[in-house]
This record gives C-alpha cells, structure tokens and sequence, in this order.
C-alpha cells in the first residue's frame, strides 16, 4: 500500500472495488475520520490535499487546533511480569522505560528497512 504525506499528515492509497474508484483516509488521527477518492492517482493525491486543507480550515474556524496524527503517546498492555522486567532493566541501566521502548523499537524498524 502507498502513502501520501503533506502539511504533517499521512493518508493511505487504497482501491475501492465497490465504488470502482482509488481511495484513501488521513491515517493516525484517533477523533477524526477524513476520507477522499479519485478516479487517477492524481486526482487521489489532489483530494487528499484538498481535505487536508479542508479540515486545518475548519479547525481555525471553529478555533480549536488540527488533531496531530501519532501525537506521540502509545499505550500498549504487556504481562505483569513483563513490566517489571523492563522496568527494572531500566532502573539498572539508567534509562526510562519510554526511553528503553523507543530504543527497542528503532532498532527493530532499522533492521526491517533493511
């Protein structure tokens, strides 16, 4: 699957067999649903710009500001036993547990791009 990216946001490239038309949504954002469509991926990649701009404008109208996409909170569940193993390697290797997480997981993506 394809992405588009513009003015911090990302949106998916999809297909819709049903309405026969590319499609899309404005990804990460957890209290808005932004779609848009077209026929070429020109006209997906327009209507993804325009509904970008669309929502940031009728945000500034409204006075309230844009929601961020991945705002940068994760919450995640893992076992009990777990937690304390990470947090307790934190503690000894002086570090946060945030920090440890971060850590990990980029290292996990560098040897996934590769």
């Amino acid at each position: 699957m394809g992405y588009f990216h513009y003015q911090g946001y990302n949106g998916s490239v999809e297909y819709s067999e049903e309405d026969n038309c590319l499609c899309g949504k404005i990804l990460g954002l957890k209290n808005s649903l932004i779609l848009y469509e077209g026929n070429s991926i020109e006209e997906l990649r327009e209507d993804f710009k325009v509904s970008v701009d669309s929502y940031i404008n009728r945000c500034k109208k409204r006075g309230i500001d844009p929601e961020k996409p991945y705002y940068g909170v994760l919450n995640i569940q893992i076992p009990s036993d777990m937690h304390l193993k990470v947090a307790m390697y934190a503690e000894n290797n002086g570090t946060s547990v945030d920090s440890l997480v971060c850590d990990l997981i980029e290292r996990r993506l560098e040897t996934t791009r590769q």
